[in-house]
């Protein structure tokens, strides 16, 4: 299958232009990282550049979900540190000082949401057996499976940073070297 990536920092964003942007990208945005990230101020760029073409940016239950399930858990592995902090993060969760996090997750998730038209999946109509197949190859995430279907079945242009994404027969936009190859 031939890869359709294109640089995201050279595409020229249209207001027909519909987008489902992935967890990875929202967190490059809103998530905590390094401040020397590169890809912080690509994704960012593109972001602007995005908002101001009006493209349309769509988002589904399963982006959110792992957006806000990787940040908690990035959030407690640096907290790990401290004293009193469980090395188990359901441990953690229950602790009072989860509650500060969850606001400030709860926060950044409102700004990715801000920006979003929800779409669902079509779990219903979803072929689940080709998904599982595909998935039992050992060589894919199974949500990445989901969201490329979602990325098909709609004709929705794929930003991500993820490499998994490779020759799966979506359009790609991203900054990701590995793909762009």
């Amino acid at each position: 299958m031939a890869q359709n990536a294109e640089e995201i920092g050279q595409y020229p964003f249209k207001a027909d232009d519909e987008l489902l942007l992935d967890a990875n990208v929202w967190f490059f945005l809103y998530g905590p990282h390094s401040p020397n990230d590169s890809r912080v101020a690509v994704y960012s760029r593109a972001l602007a550049n995005i908002l101001a073409a009006k493209s349309r940016i769509y988002i589904d239950v399963l982006i959110i979900s792992e957006f806000v399930n990787r940040y908690a858990r990035l959030k407690h592995s640096l907290l790990i540190r401290r004293s009193g902090v469980p090395k188990d993060f359901k441990s953690f969760r229950n602790m009072p000082e989860f509650k500060s996090v969850a606001v400030d997750i709860a926060a950044d998730t409102r700004r990715v949401l801000a920006n979003c038209t929800c779409i669902d999946s079509g779990f219903a109509t979803l072929d689940l057996n080709s998904l599982v197949n595909d998935y039992s190859g050992g060589d894919s995430d199974f949500n990445d499976l989901i969201l490329v279907d979602l990325c098909k079945a709609k004709a929705l242009k794929f930003v991500t940073h993820d490499g998994d994404f490779r020759d799966k027969g979506v359009t790609i936009l991203t900054a990701n070297k590995k793909l762009l190859a």
